[in-house]
């Protein structure tokens, strides 16, 4: 794959060997999303489960304390009061059954997190086809199954985010903007991995955090040193 005369030149000043630490990462993670755009930073996270096996999954959310910087879109399925909580919660879109044809035959995707409350999720179910494969599909882990509209709409908003593990069985993740502090990429960041240490599965053995990789959206990847990290 051809890399732009930007990416190469951010490269170099990456040890593509080196394992650093995470105040170090940060630093240069910034340094190389040299784009003229503000660039996310994402955590990739490859672990040692197995995610073929119920047991070794995992999936879960976590507020990170300085959000993502990304303005984030919610789309809530309720009925009855949770309507009127739902917009008083600051909901970008809030409705039920007359949505199942705006989203399956318009392709109607103006949204970055559904919320439904339990009572929906037969309605919500007839989208799963739909929803399902860009991991759309609220789920009670993730806290987006939930009569509680307006915590689950304030969390999101404040920068909540979902972790899961992929088909390779990597977690991938935004820790925030490369124009965020490096204190509050680290804040973010140490947040994120508290959690997702805490989710560890029992049925795991062996070292848990295999890999751990910081990188801007159109930049190299730096690597951190695991073993600091647990």
């Amino acid at each position: 794959m051809k890399r732009g005369k930007k990416y190469v030149e951010a490269a170099k000043s990456v040890d593509r060997m080196a394992q650093y630490d995470t105040a170090e990462a940060i630093s240069l993670v910034k340094k190389v999303a040299v784009a003229k755009f503000d660039e996310t930073i994402e955590a990739h996270i490859r672990t040692g489960c197995d995610g073929r096996h119920a047991e070794q999954q995992i999936r879960g959310a976590v507020v990170l304390p300085h959000g993502t910087g990304k303005a984030v879109k919610v789309l809530v399925f309720a009925k009855g009061d949770k309507v009127d909580e739902a917009l008083a919660a600051g909901a970008d879109h809030v409705g039920g059954d007359e949505l199942i044809p705006r989203i399956q035959n318009d392709g109607w995707l103006d949204f970055d997190v559904v919320v439904a409350t339990p009572d929906m999720m037969g309605v919500v179910g007839r989208l799963g086809r739909v929803l399902g494969p860009k991991g759309l599909m609220p789920n009670p882990k993730a806290g987006t199954v939930t009569m509680d509209v307006t915590k689950a709409i304030n969390d999101i908003k404040a920068g909540k985010i979902e972790y899961r593990l992929d088909k390779t069985n990597i977690i991938h993740v935004p820790i925030g903007k490369a124009s965020f502090t490096e204190e509050q990429l680290a804040d973010n960041f140490q947040t994120l991995i508290d959690a997702i240490i805490k989710a560890r599965p029992a049925a795991v053995k062996g070292q848990f955090l295999r890999s751990v990789t910081l990188t801007p959206t159109m930049g190299p990847g730096v690597k951190l040193n695991t073993a600091k990290l647990v």
